[in-house]
């Protein structure tokens, strides 16, 4: 007898759906609370491919240089002054997404990119979208993982309580909670809004010196 090893998805998300309230909180919370949840997209055939977010960068404000809020209200950055709990997805260097969450209460423009995941299901789909790539390349960074979830503009400005793109918590302990400088941005490096899973292999490479940590 053989033993199908194929990942196409999951029939059902796993966990629950986080609220609304949990994005209505101050960037730097959420940022570190994301860490151990899980990135669902639901696919044309109602599996779901899932990662677990593994790192983060936090992105505040009108007077963060590195927040594209800085340019003030565009039609780019009007998704960052909305409502909390939906997706900003832009278009960068010509080739690439990244994908975010909109966080605190309407007006003040924030939110977390998400850097990194860890594969949960549907590692099938995430490969032949990445070419075949397998382990950290598959989705570490913020361009490998949109592209590995099939993640691009269409997604940009949509709810995340579903139903093309869900963030749940199975309630899964992460462990050791780092934190140190934002890294890929030139102004703004100076802040400790990035934070990461220690030890995770997806976690991005090149890391910086830690400037804190706590058990999560």
């Amino acid at each position: 007898m053989t033993t199908d090893t194929r990942d196409t998805g999951l029939r059902r998300a796993p966990g629950r759906i986080l609220p609304v309230a949990f994005y209505a909180r101050p960037t730097l919370d959420v940022a570190r609370d994301l860490l151990g949840c899980l990135l669902c997209r639901r696919e044309e055939d109602g599996t779901f491919t899932v990662g677990r977010i593994v790192e983060t960068e936090a992105y505040i404000g009108e007077t963060d240089p590195a927040c594209h809020a800085a340019a003030g209200r565009t039609p780019r950055t009007r998704v960052l002054y909305g409502p909390p709990g939906r997706s900003y997805v832009y278009f960068t260097y010509g080739m690439h997404y990244c994908f975010n969450v909109v966080t605190e209460p309407e007006g003040q423009p924030a939110a977390v990119l998400v850097r990194a995941l860890h594969p949960e299901s549907g590692r099938d789909r995430m490969q032949a979208r990445r070419g075949g790539r397998t382990g950290p390349e598959l989705t570490q960074g913020p361009a490998r993982l949109c592209e590995a979830l099939g993640i691009d503009l269409a997604q940009n400005d949509v709810s995340l309580a579903g139903p093309i793109l869900v963030v749940r918590t199975d309630g899964a302990n992460v462990g050791r909670v780092a934190s140190g400088p934002r890294i890929g941005i030139r102004v703004g490096t100076d802040r400790p809004w990035r934070f990461w899973v220690e030890g995770d292999p997806f976690v991005s490479r090149g890391r910086l010196p830690v400037l804190n940590r706590r058990r999560g």
